[in-house]
């Protein structure tokens, strides 16, 4: 069934503009001559939504909009989509542990200013020293 531009937005669960960037970003349309259209308006089918969603998950798992763009271009292999995904895996451990990281010092601040309520705020001094 078509869906208008808004309908295809509610079934990926994002905003119309969400949609129309996605679109300037060319990962969810190719232009097509002949797109189906009714009063000047553009309809979308199920591939335009599979898409959508295929968008979303991949966001989900930590990949780029650039990334997102790889993974779709034409002819890509298993092999070359497994590599990209073991790249993102080895990002994303790097920045959960740039986050543990970051909750430690920061848990560390916290306690060492929760031990006395005199003189400037650890906080604050260790956020203006770095």
């Amino acid at each position: 069934m078509a869906k208008t531009i808004s309908e295809l937005a509610r079934a990926g669960e994002v905003g119309v503009e969400t949609v129309r960037y996605y679109q300037r970003r060319g990962l969810l349309f190719d232009p097509r001559p002949g797109a189906a259209r009714s009063a000047g308006r553009r309809h979308y089918g199920d591939d335009e939504v599979k898409r959508l969603r295929f968008i979303r998950s991949a966001q989900r798992a930590g990949f780029t909009l650039d990334e997102i763009g790889d993974l779709v271009a034409p002819h890509r292999t298993r092999q070359e989509v497994r590599s990209m995904a073991r790249m993102r895996i080895e990002k994303l451990a790097a920045r959960i542990a740039e986050l543990e990281s970051a909750r430690t010092w920061l848990g560390e601040l916290v306690a060492e200013c929760s031990a006395n309520e005199v003189g400037p705020c650890p906080i604050i001094e260790a956020f203006t020293a770095r």
